[in-house]
């Protein structure tokens, strides 16, 4: 339960819903036992064996036999006194109303215990899924890079899920069996200490046997949670690239993938189940064994030693009985928390991950940019292999910058790099003369705006979509930036306007649409650094010209890196900076590099020659 008990800290701002569901059960515990216990009186009564008390007696504490006996006169008093007054018939229904009432009480008990566990339950669900949710918007990219989105889904599911429930069965572990035991041996031992004794040479067998499947379950739980996010991922990749599968007649390729990955499944899960479901029956019937041994030695007692009545043997094997329903139950929470536990470790395996960048705690605010940003010595690899090497570049406040080079150079990692979705290795990215992590991580977002090559939309409305940066802003705001963009007029078309879903990652929208309210939305942030990571790449021959004039007036008031596909769209850049393995090889402006004949040079004829 390592790992489960460092969950138990999400159930905290509920801990008045655990106290009334442990109030509840233990009121459940005592009517449950007592309701047992009242039957002894209705089997002497109906086997005649009520001994005559005419005296009324005080309950004596003194001691355990003192309290026995004592209980058993009071008792007998009260049931002579009525049958006298109101005759046997009477009595007899006198008990039956007791043992009602006492199940009546009993049963509310364990409705009010459930109804206040439900609280905590799904209080604790809530918790660590907004836990998990801010955890993962924390995390570096770099994590998810190693990880599979359908992994980390079923964490937030199906693993959350089962701690759900697990919790529940735990609470009733802790609290509620142990709790009704405890008070049914009591009762059993003022009945008979020496029948008690014999019932306890059982439980030990029984002990070790809830261990061994324990230890089972918690290894197979372990494979069937592995699997299930297999699955997942398996889904997920099907969702996502449902175009390309469709285009390359794959299809039958990636479902027989699926079929291994939900026939791996359904292994798993019968082998779990079935070791599960074996708990419950072989306890049971361990159970039934101990309850024979009991009617043998029992009867033993009462037929020959005749030291114990039937009324009382009878009340003392439903009290058995009585134990081992939380028994069974404690059988079954102990096969939870195995699997619970194995649920536990792989959600707090993402809520313990590192959070490789993050704030200093010096780390300062900055609201405003007013010189440069400078790349010092900059060494970056994202695995093995550096993809930037002693990388050196200043880029002056009110300048334009262009990225240029093959796939590959080390352009979009730049992008990265400045943003700190990632931290250099080696060197330092600074503005103003500050580095970036020494700045508070948000403030350096703030005063970025990027655009990347792939358009990344949200399943919400074209105005959600574009106020992402800036949720405050008004509608006359909004269109002022989509004009910009050259994206107004095809909203304007759309059915319900700026109001219009736009369905998942922008589906309802063409390619060059989705980039033009990226850029829009790049816009409407109206940051004093802009990074467009290759943001004309997707747009046609006309809507590329509208926008790239509309980006050229933005950046006239702002320091912009442009990563650039399209050579002729950063023709008028202050520098370009032409890259290659990770390296500057050439850097000036666009007459400059043509006239050296360079690298670039041959870059804008090879562009050229495509484009013929």
């Amino acid at each position: 339960m390592n790992y489960f008990t460092q969950i138990l800290k999400f159930a905290y701002p509920y801990k008045r819903y655990a106290f009334l569901n442990i109030f509840f059960n233990i009121l459940y515990a005592i009517f449950s036992s007592l309701s047992f216990l009242s039957l002894i009186p209705l089997m002497n009564i109906l086997f005649d064996e009520t001994k005559q008390q005419k005296t009324p007696v005080a309950v004596d504490w003194s001691s355990l036999d003192s309290f026995k006996e004592s209980v058993t006169e009071f008792f007998n008093y009260e049931i002579t006194m009525l049958a006298d007054e109101h005759g046997k018939m009477a009595t007899l229904l006198a008990a039956c109303g007791l043992i009602l009432t006492l199940f009546l009480l009993k049963n509310i008990s364990n409705y009010l215990a459930l109804f206040f566990i439900t609280f905590l339950r799904n209080g604790v669900l809530t918790n660590i899924r907004n836990a998990l949710h801010h955890k993962i918007l924390r995390l570096p990219l770099s994590y998810f890079s190693e990880q599979r989105k359908g992994e980390t889904i079923s964490k937030m599911t199906n693993d959350v899920q089962e701690i759900q429930w697990t919790f529940l069965m735990v609470l009733e572990l802790i609290i509620r069996e142990p709790l009704m035991i405890i008070v049914t041996v009591f009762i059993m031992i003022t009945i008979s200490a020496k029948l008690t004794l014999f019932m306890f040479l059982f439980l030990p067998v029984m002990g070790l046997f809830i261990s061994f499947i324990g230890k089972k379950l918690k290894k197979h739980s372990d494979r069937v949670q592995q699997e299930q996010a297999h699955f997942l991922s398996n889904t997920e990749e099907t969702l996502s690239g449902l175009k390309v599968l469709k285009s390359f007649t794959a299809e039958d390729k990636k479902h027989q993938q699926f079929e291994h990955t939900t026939g791996r499944l359904n292994q798993f899960l019968n082998s779990l189940m079935n070791r599960q479901n074996l708990a419950s029956p072989t306890s049971e019937f361990l159970g039934i064994i101990s309850v024979s041994g009991i009617l043998w030695f029992g009867g033993l007692m009462v037929v020959e030693e005749q030291s114990l009545s039937a009324g009382a043997f009878i009340g003392f094997l439903t009290l058995a009985y009585n134990i081992l329903t939380p028994a069974k139950q404690i059988s079954k929470a102990l096969a939870s928390i195995k699997r619970g536990d194995a649920a536990a470790q792989r959600v707090l395996e993402v809520l313990h991950a590192e959070e490789t960048v993050s704030d200093k705690s010096e780390a300062r605010s900055k609201k405003e940019f007013d010189t440069d940003i400078t790349f010092e010595n900059i060494f970056f690899k994202y695995q093995d292999n550096f993809i930037l090497e002693d990388f050196n570049l200043k880029v002056s406040k009110g300048k334009t910058v262009a990225l240029v080079g093959q796939s590959g150079s080390g352009k979009s990692t730049i992008a990265n790099l400045v943003n700190r979705f990632y931290d250099v290795n080696q060197g330092s990215i600074k503005i103003d003369g500050t580095d970036i992590r020494d700045i508070v991580k948000k403030d350096v977002r703030q005063l970025i705006g990027l655009v990347t090559q792939d358009s990344i939309l949200f399943n919400d409305s074209v105005k959600n979509n574009l106020k992402l940066g800036m949720p405050h802003a008004t509608d006359e705001e909004v269109i002022a930036a989509a004009k910009i963009a050259n994206a107004h007029e095809f909203i304007s078309k759309l059915d319900q306007g700026y109001n219009t879903n736009i369905g998942d990652g922008g589906g309802k929208l063409s390619g060059g649409q989705k980039q033009r309210l990226s850029i829009a939305r790049a816009v409407l942030k109206n940051p004093p650094i802009m990074v467009l990571d290759e943001a004309t790449s997707a747009l046609d021959t006309e809507s590329e010209k509208l926008v790239q004039k509309a980006l050229e007036n933005m950046m006239q008031n702002r320091t912009s890196i442009v990563i650039a596909h399209r050579l002729s769209t950063i023709q008028n850049a202050d520098l370009i900076v032409v890259m290659q393995e990770g390296k500057i090889v050439e850097q000036g402006t666009h007459s400059e590099l043509l006239a050296k004949k360079g690298t670039y040079k041959n870059l804008v004829a090879m562009q050229s020659l495509d484009e013929i």
